[in-house]
């Protein structure tokens, strides 16, 4: 990914619970992300939210499940993120519940590494 430049950023949007042969959907991502040299990509928990299925999901501490909104955010060049896309497109389709899935271009200001700890 090139700094100062334009890029684009996928966000899907999905449930804490949804899951890709027996795998967290969201851990799924990222890791083919990662494997797919993908420059970077972040799952945020939600605390409420709903989708199309119009049934909000919300944190309770007395609930046993822990239904949540999870959003992927994946960052890149648009190419790669499109090629990406299409990478992922088939396992999301064959999902039973439904996500969202957006794209916006996004302007990169600063991507620095940091030093691993060693």
């Amino acid at each position: 990914m090139i700094q100062n430049s334009t890029n684009s950023l996928l966000r899907i949007f999905i449930s804490s619970t949804d899951q890709i042969k027996q795998n967290l959907l969201s851990e799924f991502l990222i890791i083919k992300a990662k494997n797919s040299g993908i420059s970077g990509a972040t799952a945020f928990k939600g605390i409420i939210g709903y989708g199309a299925s119009s049934a909000i999901q919300s944190y309770k501490f007395w609930e046993i499940s822990d239904k949540l909104p999870v959003v992927v955010e994946i960052i890149d060049e648009d190419e790669k993120i499109r090629s990406f896309y299409e990478s992922i497109l088939p396992e999301l389709e064959k999902m039973r519940y439904g996500c969202l899935v957006t794209l916006e271009k996004v302007e990169v200001l600063l991507f620095k590494s940091g030093k691993t700890k060693s």
